[in-house]
């Protein structure tokens, strides 16, 4: 089979697994009455794509090898933490606000803008993972700055994550802002560490030029971190909330940096 079959097949059999995958998850969250079970998925299905990439890689499977394990230990990790989170309690209000708009049957609507949409941008994020199953190059200085990139992402999100549910837990924080640890240097530790996961993961992919072509994938995460269902969404979520406008006029809206001081 010629490289460009190789990855055909990849691509359909990874589209179908993501999309038998989020027909699950929409039979659960119609189950529990609750939509916001498809962020559960969301980290999966970058997993599920990993690995029909190494089962089916006809190039470079130390590549594929590698990149399996970076996509399945971030994405397990995410979807337990969401889980975690989310358990016992009700509708994530960005859901509810997008799902106020259904035009007839409000599970209808979530399956197409929210699952299978969902769905699709996996696949296309995970393009460079796909594509770098079939090329062939050595895992030289680029591979290892990727992978650094990614533990550096990786760690950021998961101490933002860790620092935000202990801040949470206790009781004497209700109804006020975390503004500490990595959240005083970014209002998104968790998104600007994903979005370092997936840059990273895509100079791990990047053994030939081919994969230079999905260029495009980590700049659409990037894109959904900052201007889609992510920071933008969240900001605009916690506008009403006391303190947030100080919090976010001295704090990044997602690159870290340190806290504006006011002035004297």
């Amino acid at each position: 089979m010629s490289a460009v079959g190789a990855l055909a097949t990849t691509g359909a059999v990874s589209a179908l697994a993501v999309a038998v995958l989020m027909l699950g998850a929409f039979a659960v969250g119609r189950r529990v009455g609750r939509h916001s079970v498809v962020d559960v998925a969301w980290g999966l299905g970058f997993v599920v794509v990993a690995a029909v990439a190494l089962v089916t890689a006809t190039a470079d499977h130390a590549r594929a090898w590698l990149l399996f394990a970076l996509v399945a230990v971030w994405g397990v990790r995410l979807a337990a933490h969401i889980h975690r989170r989310s358990r016992g309690v009700g509708e994530d209000p960005r859901y509810d606000r997008l799902l106020s708009r259904a035009p007839g049957s409000r599970d209808a609507y979530a399956l197409r803008v929210v699952y299978l949409l969902q769905g699709a941008l996996v696949w296309c994020v995970a393009l460079p993972v796909q594509v770098s199953a079939h090329t062939s190059g050595p895992l030289g200085g680029l591979a290892a700055a990727g992978t650094a990139l990614w533990l550096f992402g990786f760690l950021f999100e998961a101490v933002g994550d860790a620092q935000l549910r202990r801040f949470k837990a206790d009781p004497a924080h209700r109804g006020r802002i975390m503004d500490r640890g990595l959240w005083a240097w970014t209002r998104h530790p968790n998104y600007f560490g994903d979005a370092c996961v997936w840059w990273g993961l895509f100079l791990v992919a990047a053994g030939s030029w081919w994969v230079l072509l999905t260029l495009p994938a980590p700049l659409l995460m990037t894109f959904l971190l900052t201007r889609g269902s992510g920071q933008r969404l969240l900001d605009e979520h916690m506008a009403g909330r006391p303190g947030w406008a100080e919090y976010a006029r001295r704090t990044s809206a997602f690159v870290p940096r340190p806290p504006r001081r006011d002035a004297p």
